[in-house]
């Protein structure tokens, strides 16, 4: 199996795709106007106590307070925050962390309203993202993620991966990190630390601890609420949890996001350093992928994915709700319709579990699938999806198929669900309601590029259109588009974008910022 990454940095954000044989698996973008929250922790002040749900609300910076179950806590948080406060009273010496005195763990069966108090300020790392109208999830049990090793401050123990089958490397790893792990911080040793060497591991504690002190030493003249420490970018989080081996390919778009890549991946795995791959070609790099065509095959409410049966998703804000149909597929050579039923189902499985990770779909999930008779096929069925999920990097729990033929399923929900528009514009009218005759397209073209050309003297911009108008103006051995070049500029770059419109065409300055011709524009040139 051949897997890549494809990243598509536009001057407002970054797309991620995850490729396994040229199929796409997972999809993310990031806005590059907000930050990612999973992972930061913040500064926070109790806004509000909760008796009745045993939780309060933390005020972190958002537009919506944050939710801290007592759960949450933490069994440390006690040393935590007499930590925190003997830090915030001033007292350096009380404050050595080397030296701070473990408090009693807290019970699990506690009150939230026994532990913290109104306006009493807090550390705090998120845990789920703002999600449709409730705040980001928090949690006190802070922790520092690395490629290999999760640091865990307040903590003195050491966890290694269950993943890891070998009792005698859990035991190596486990005797290893003991050995050079600074006090009062905890270790969880992650799956890709198998049979990395001390000084490797040694270095990246070093890293994550040096982290956690130059933040906390910031704290004293802090105020509430504030970020105390970000996590990385989307991208690189996403290399440091799933790049390996197996990768062959790293394709970027953008010089900057690039060198930071080459730099990350070249930090953690330098044999790997010459997969990363600066894409210079004409076409938008989704397109060169053909990953635009997939997102808008495999994003929309319905989904086809094989002989005519195809899957309606629904999204709501209890749960997601999907419906397995045979379409128009038909029974050849005599098939049982039973048989037809579960081809169908175990095909729907593997799509599915594509679907989950590519929509990052968590919380509750429903399926109907379509029925069957024999509890021998519906136990397949369970089986099959068991497997095609095993590759899922989300917590999730699957249910057998129920008497009412409805499989349930769970999956860790940590962000909202992507949703993607994939509907166009009217390519008529472009949503105005009014439409434009359409010969006279190529006329509506040639002015602005007119007056792009003489009036304003610009030579060097690209002009995006669909793939089928750059056919038609292509087209013959004297094109409309040579004469275009001839006419106006050979310098300038005509690209046919499958994510445009029938009738609609953008243009982009040197360095790929879009901008609408008018008297009065401003480009940059090269």
């Amino acid at each position: 199996m051949i897997n890549e990454i494809v990243v598509d940095v536009t001057p407002n954000e970054v797309s991620i795709a995850i490729l396994e044989d040229k199929v796409l698996v997972e999809f993310q973008k990031e806005s590059r106007n907000e930050s990612y929250a999973v992972g930061d922790i913040y500064f926070g002040k109790v806004k509000k106590l909760l008796p009745g749900l045993n939780a309060a609300f933390i005020d972190v910076g958002y537009k919506k307070e944050g939710f801290l179950h007592y759960q949450d806590l933490g069994a440390n948080f006690n040393t935590q925050q007499k930590y925190l406060k003997r830090l915030l009273s001033g007292d350096k010496k009380g404050a050595s962390f080397a030296k701070l005195p473990v408090l009693p763990e807290l019970s699990k069966d506690g009150k939230i309203t026994d532990i913290l108090t109104q306006g009493e300020e807090i550390l705090v790392q998120v845990s789920k993202e703002p999600i449709s109208t409730k705040g980001p999830r928090l949690t006190a049990e802070l922790s520092l993620a690395g490629r290999n090793l999760v640091m865990m401050p307040f903590y003195d123990k050491v966890f290694v991966s269950t993943k890891l089958k070998s009792n005698e490397e859990r035991a190596r790893l486990r005797q290893l990190i003991l050995s050079v792990k600074p006090k009062k911080f905890g270790v969880i040793v992650r799956t890709s630390a198998e049979g990395k060497r001390v000084a490797e591991l040694d270095h990246e504690l070093k890293t994550l601890q040096k982290r956690f002190d130059e933040n906390i030493i910031r704290l004293p003249k802090a105020k509430a609420p504030m970020l105390f420490s970000e996590e990385t970018s989307r991208m690189v989080a996403l290399l440091r949890d799933i790049l390996n081996s197996s990768f062959e390919n790293i394709y970027v778009n953008d010089e900057v996001e690039y060198r930071k890549i080459l730099d990350y991946v070249e930090l953690i795995s330098p044999e790997q350093k010459k997969i990363v791959n600066l894409y210079k070609g004409e076409l938008p790099i989704f397109d060169h992928f053909a990953i635009t065509r997939q997102i808008k095959q495999s994003l929309a409410r319905t989904v086809t994915f094989k002989s005519g049966a195809y899957l309606i998703i629904e999204h709501t804000e209890a749960m997601h709700v999907v419906d397995v149909n045979s379409g128009n597929r038909s029974s050849k050579n005599q098939v049982e319709p039973e048989e037809v039923s579960l081809n169908v189902n175990l095909a729907a499985a593997d799509e599915l579990a594509r679907q989950f990770r590519l929509r990052d779909m968590g919380g509750i999930i429903v399926i109907d699938f379509i029925d069957m008779s024999e509890s021998v096929n519906r136990h397949k069925l369970y089986e099959h999806m068991m497997t095609a999920m095993s590759k899922d990097r989300a917590r999730h729990n699957i249910l057998p198929i129920s008497k009412f033929g409805l499989m349930q399923i769970t999956r860790q929900r940590v962000r909202p669900v992507l949703a993607i528009d994939t509907s166009e514009k009217c390519p008529t009218c472009l949503g105005t309601g009014k439409a434009k005759p359409s010969i006279l397209f190529t006329d509506t073209i040639e002015e602005k590029l007119e007056t792009l050309t003489k009036k304003l003297n610009v030579k060097k911009f690209a002009l995006h259109i669909h793939p089928y108008v750059y056919a038609f103006i292509s087209k013959g051995l004297v094109s409309i588009l040579w004469k275009w070049k001839i006419k106006y500029s050979n310098k300038m770059r005509i690209i046919p974008d499958q994510n445009l419109g029938f009738l609609e065409f953008k243009f982009f300055d040197t360095e790929n910022n879009e901008f609408e011709v008018t008297e009065n524009v401003e480009i940059k040139q090269q």
